[in-house]
């Protein structure tokens, strides 16, 4: 079960970074913020279960 929870949290956190690219591309400043949000979120819930998932800086600045 565990190893379902990690990658389902991989899964979405790569798709919310295409996401991310793509509403960036666009000039969309609400997805944007939008998908920083959703990615901030998956991270601070992969921590609270232990789940080590590489992110950059930037993505730590969303970070509470």
């Amino acid at each position: 079960m565990t190893a379902m929870f990690d990658q389902e949290l991989r899964e979405q956190l790569d798709q919310a970074r295409k996401e991310l690219a793509a509403a960036r591309a666009e000039g969309d400043a609400d997805g944007v913020q939008a998908y920083e949000g959703r990615i901030a979120g998956l991270l601070r819930l992969a921590a609270q279960h232990g789940v080590d998932l590489p992110h950059d800086r930037e993505e730590e600045h969303n970070l509470p």
